[in-house]
């Protein structure tokens, strides 16, 4: 039970409706800005707006999946105006108010530096991850297909990236029947994907096997599909990134050639917004009972 703890929610999607529904429900107080055209909000939410006084009585502080940008702007799906975060707002945490998000960029990791606060990245443990990884495929899944007019039952389909989300997917396409090739940039990965019954090639011989594919799933957060990999993809090949903006694709020379080349951040907030929060949801609480943030442990 949260009894006694103050979490505050600021800004997000209907993940974070999700997680504040749990949180309520494990008898925390819960408040959340950037909500205020939330046309249903649940009992036991106290809806406010975004202020020092506000952040003065967090216990714990939950900013979206990806916390804010390098301007300290905040996605808000259901607010009405702007959210952002500065320096002046972080002062105003108490110390001993845990900072949590899906995964955190340079200006949050500086704020929390110099606020002193603990930062914790959701994303970064394993199980969220691997948990995550299963509506992003099936996200992708739906992209692929909607942008296609051809199975991926009998298909020849790509994955660039064997981490959590790579794997998933690979696994996926195979499951529906697609040949599926992984390509890899680590010894280990190559050794899995053999043994998946994958195709396994390490990355930089990229161009040598995107001749005759139908799908590229890319993961790889650098610039990998370069316009001389691209160069020598089909046409009627369709390419969806999974990789954080701004990807790992030159979308320019793909729109060039006239192939289909979607970035696709944020799929499991929208093929699966319950899920997806309920994932977020329980590795939230679990991390506040680890911590065993509880009000006699402030000192």
């Amino acid at each position: 039970m949260l009894t006694g703890v103050r979490i505050v929610f600021l800004g997000g999607d209907a993940r974070q409706i999700e997680v504040m529904r749990k949180c309520v429900e494990m008898d925390a107080a819960v408040s959340a800005a950037g909500f205020d055209m939330w046309e249903t909000p649940c009992d036991g939410v106290e809806l406010e707006e975004l202020s020092g006084a506000l952040l003065a009585q967090a216990d714990v502080l939950v900013l979206p999946t990806v916390g804010c940008d390098d301007e300290g702007n905040i996605s808000a799906k259901y607010a009405s105006g702007p959210l952002r975060l500065d320096a002046e707002l972080m002062r105003a945490l108490p110390g001993h108010c845990t900072v949590y998000t899906g995964m955190a960029k340079t200006y949050l990791k500086s704020l929390c530096v110099e606020a002193g606060l603990d930062l914790v990245e959701l994303l970064n443990r394993d199980d969220v991850a691997i948990y995550n990884s299963i509506p992003t495929a099936e996200g992708a899944l739906v992209m692929a297909i909607q942008n296609t007019d051809f199975t991926i039952h009998g298909s020849h389909a790509l994955v660039l990236g064997l981490g959590r989300t790579g794997f998933t997917m690979a696994k996926s396409l195979q499951g529906l029947g697609a040949r599926v090739s992984a390509g890899v940039r680590k010894r280990e990965h190559f050794a899995r994907a053999e043994v998946m019954g994958w195709k396994p090639f390490m990355t930089d011989r990229l161009p040598e096997h995107v001749g005759d594919a139908d799908y590229v799933f890319n993961t790889v957060p650098d610039l990998i599909l370069t316009a001389k990999v691209l160069s020598r993809l089909p046409r009627h090949a369709c390419i969806i990134d999974l990789a954080s903006a701004p990807g790992g694709v030159d979308f320019r020379y793909a729109e060039k050639r006239g192939i289909t080349a979607l970035l696709a951040p944020g799929l499991p907030g929208i093929v699966a917004p319950k899920s997806a929060g309920m994932i977020m949801a329980g590795a939230l609480l679990l991390s506040i009972s680890e911590r065993s943030l509880t009000k006699g442990d402030k000192g």
